[in-house]
């Protein structure tokens, strides 16, 4: 050994090391560090685990702002909107009261003794739905439009559990004015559509229309995020597509094949897992074109106003 060796030696021991009690020197030697690259690499790595975990949280803590975007506003009166159309208050189980319209229809039209009950989507309120509700009284539908919780002015907050609360509360309405059960069509869109589908096993309707219905919640947002295991972030599931074969009414299925909300694949998907499905209708359109609350769709629920008479 030479003596810069022994003297470089004699340095890292002074500098690396501690006294024994029986008066020796006990040296260290130090540990060997990364390599910058590797440690670099390792940052990098350690910074998109962190972000990717800080996403993860932040979905399941914020969920029901990425599924639920209410219009917590409190609409007009329905008289102001619709000219046949009175407010009316529903009772949820869990003790809550929604704001709702019931509308009818004019004077001068034919009523068809036949009641729509409208479920919307997740999104908006009852007095941006009113197109498709005044097209349904003209055609001669008596319809029950109402808000969720959290909507509309409503109290509360949206979920999977409180919306079908909201939707049974709805049909207590509907039958307390005298609408038995094969007089009755329910109307629900996207989000809806799981709602009433949910309620269409518990209380069969007459007829079942659903607008744009997904699979199931799990899918549809695996769908728009497939970096993230949202079956397991989600506390809302909506299991459609578990629900309608359990369905016994006659069911339509409406979706648009450009719709970048809700695929079309889980909208096609619901109807073959129908079994009594009567029409299946795929349409040129997105998912809130405004097409959807027009008269083509007021149309489709009257032909199956008229399957359901023609059933007797």
């Amino acid at each position: 050994m030479t003596s810069l060796e022994s003297n470089v030696d004699a340095a890292e021991a002074t500098l690396n090391g501690r006294w024994r009690l029986d008066g020796t020197w006990e040296y260290h030697r130090p540990k060997k560090k990364l390599p910058r690259w590797l440690s670099r690499i390792l940052i990098v790595i350690a910074s998109f685990v962190g972000l990717y975990l800080a996403i993860v949280v932040g979905t399941f803590v914020f969920q029901n702002h990425l599924i639920y975007f209410p219009d917590r506003a409190t609409p007009p009166p329905a008289a102001e909107v619709l000219p046949d159309a009175e407010d009316v208050t529903l009772h949820t189980a869990d003790g809550l009261e929604l704001g709702a319209w019931w509308a009818t229809p004019p004077a001068h039209i034919e009523n068809r003794n036949q009641v729509v009950l409208y479920a919307g989507g997740n999104a908006g309120n009852r007095y941006g739905r009113s197109p498709l509700v005044f097209f349904l009284t003209q055609r001669g539908f008596e319809v029950l439009s109402f808000d969720y919780r959290g909507f509309g002015g409503n109290p509360g907050s949206p979920s999977e559990e409180g919306l079908v609360l909201d939707a049974q509360a709805a049909l207590v309405e509907v039958k307390a004015r005298g609408f038995a059960p094969e007089q009755i069509i329910y109307f629900g869109e996207s989000l809806g559509a799981a709602v009433v589908a949910r309620l269409a096993v518990d209380n069969p309707p007459g007829g079942l229309v659903l607008r744009s219905p997904f699979t199931s919640l799990d899918a549809v947002a695996s769908w728009h995020f497939p970096f993230l295991p949202t079956s397991l972030l989600l506390r809302d599931h909506f299991p459609v597509a578990e629900l309608m074969p359990q369905v016994t009414a006659p069911v339509v299925v409406l979706y648009g094949l450009s719709d970048m909300t809700v695929p079309h694949q889980q909208s096609s998907l619901v109807a073959r897992l129908s079994p009594t499905l009567v029409r299946e209708s795929p349409w040129g359109a997105g998912h809130n074109d405004s097409m959807w609350w027009g008269i083509h769709v007021a149309e489709t629920v009257v032909w199956l106003g008229d399957y359901l008479r023609a059933l007797g």
